[in-house]
């Protein structure tokens, strides 16, 4: 009996079982409410259902939520994601739509490299104010969030830039061994950021960076190039997802797209149990939230729920998702329930004294 307390304690304590189980419990109701939710079909060697539409729309997400992690975990935040996938997108897809072959891979790999590299710069700038001047990170990033979304408006000119390309819309809708090439995008990301950041030193300096910047420069440890570091890798996630955001749609527009992706991002990052004051980090735990936003999104529209309530019924969700997870609130609801007294029985009423 005491082993199988001490593991259902050490798994209900793992840091992945009240994410993954609020996704579970999510599907489950979707599955109830309407039993062909978890349905997939193979139609022309390509695979077809709403799983695959969840995973394939949460692909810009978790790359955006990825690069979130990174600067959340030492100790920032970066706002301006949303306004970077609308540059990155429109800068690709305007240099598209000046080419007389659309279709042309040399086009769309140079619109992209062009973007990316404006993506990088931008992100370096975040860097700069942060970790060299000194502005507070959520000052500094709001500069970019505002300013950035002028200039995604000047560079398409206040219009829908649409464009014909099929080598470029195969990056949001083109399949791969049955499945989106969006999933593989951001499968491949997670793999890279994984890569680097758990097989080498770097991911235990970003999270002593975070921890404390302070006694790890003077442990030897260059806290600004980390910090820097932090904001251009966010810049580069955030310039795929905004090339996946344009493709999806075979156009750029700099007023919709990526809008409000960073709060959804930092959503994923906490639930997924990075604390915002920095420190450790758990990428696997950000791609939990990025596919329990994306599944509660997905459950918005089948439930048929009115845009003017959808959004105060996410928070709902979420606020209840971030309870349910934290331990300071599960200790305080298990101590109350420890601390009702059991109903009296009769036999525990004290007996009247019989006079002598």
């Amino acid at each position: 009996m005491n082993d199988t307390m001490s593991r259902y304690r050490t798994m209900i304590g793992h840091r992945l079982f009240w994410p993954a189980a609020v996704l579970f419990v999510m599907l489950a109701a979707n599955t109830i409410y309407r039993p062909g939710f978890l349905s997939v079909e193979l139609k022309d060697g390509h695979l077809y259902g709403t799983p695959i539409d969840i995973l394939r729309l949460s692909a810009p997400l978790i790359l955006v939520a990825l690069g979130m992690t990174l600067v959340i975990s030492t100790g920032g935040i970066d706002l301006s994601v949303g306004s970077l996938c609308a540059i990155s997108g429109a800068i690709a897809c305007m240099y598209i739509s000046k080419q007389p072959d659309q279709n042309s891979l040399g086009v769309v790999v140079t619109a992209l490299a062009m973007a990316m590299g404006v993506a990088l710069v931008l992100g370096a700038w975040n860097g700069v104010l942060v970790a060299v001047i000194g502005i507070q990170p959520i000052i500094a990033t709001l500069i970019l969030m505002v300013a950035g979304r002028g200039l995604a408006q000047l560079i398409t000119e206040g219009q829908i830039i649409t464009i014909n390309s099929e080598p470029y819309r195969a990056i949001g809708l083109g399949h791969a061994l049955t499945l989106p090439l969006a999933i593989f995008i951001a499968l491949a990301a997670a793999l890279l950021v994984a890569a680097f950041t758990r097989r080498t030193a770097l991911g235990m300096i970003i999270e002593s960076v975070g921890g404390n910047a302070t006694a790890s420069r003077l442990a030897g440890i260059r806290s600004g190039r980390v910090i820097f570091l932090a904001y251009v890798i966010s810049a580069a996630c955030a310039a795929v997802a905004g090339f996946m955001m344009t493709a999806n749609v075979s156009s750029a527009d700099g007023n919709a797209a990526g809008l409000w992706v960073e709060l959804d991002a930092i959503l994923a990052v906490v639930i997924g149990g990075t604390s915002l004051a920095g420190g450790r980090f758990f990428l696997s735990g950000t791609i939990i939230g990025a596919l329990i936003i994306q599944t509660l999104t997905t459950t918005v529209y089948a439930m048929d729920i009115s845009p003017q309530t959808s959004l105060l019924f996410k928070a709902v969700v979420v606020i209840a998702v971030c309870l349910i997870q934290a331990p300071a609130f599960r200790a305080r609801f298990s101590r109350r329930r420890r601390n009702v007294p059991p109903p009296a029985t009769i036999a525990d009423k004290p007996k009247e004294q019989v006079p002598a």
